[in-house]
């Protein structure tokens, strides 16, 4: 049974994993996820779980930076959940369909990587490969058609006049 990576939370803000014995960062932790590492954040003096608000923490910087993964008329039809008698049920429906979506993003990835080869290096070297046979088919096709009209068109060896029988 593994145990899961234990990060304390202190009353300052900052995170100790206590695996390295080191302070880490909210991007540190990111990449745990990223990782698929197991992990549990922890309050220091409590020992409440605090996994969830760190990872919402996470979520929110990122909603923050560049281009958002949330649009506001979907966070409020979440928030709209809360309280309602189909709260407990939401979570679990949007768990499930994430991961049926990440399910068809793997087999479509897989597919596609299966149709194009391992990749686009692959897939131009395969489109060079046979342009370059074309183009070699082509050139050896001019050739031996210059040289069939070479034939055709040479003049004939002149015929050696015939002498006449004429005594």
């Amino acid at each position: 049974m593994t145990t899961s990576r234990i990060i304390k939370k202190y009353p300052n803000r900052r995170l100790y994993d206590t695996e390295i014995s080191s302070y880490i960062t909210l991007e540190e932790i990111r990449q745990l996820v990223l990782d698929n590492e197991e992990f549990e954040v922890r309050d220091a003096k409590t020992g409440e779980d605090l996994t969830r608000s760190v990872l919402l923490q996470i979520i929110s910087e990122y909603e923050d930076r560049g281009q958002p993964m949330f649009t506001s008329k979907l966070l409020s039809q979440i928030i709209r959940f809360y309280g309602d008698s189909m709260q407990g049920f939401m979570g679990t429906y949007l768990e499930r369909s994430l991961q049926v979506f990440l399910d068809q993003q793997t087999q479509f990835r897989s597919q596609l990587n299966n149709m194009l080869g391992q990749g686009p290096w692959s897939m131009l070297n395969d489109l060079t490969e046979r342009n370059l046979d074309m183009w070699k088919s082509m050139q050896q096709g001019f050739l031996t058609a210059a040289a069939s009209s070479m034939r055709n068109n040479a003049p004939a060896t002149p015929e050696r006049p015939k002498k006449d029988p004429k005594p």
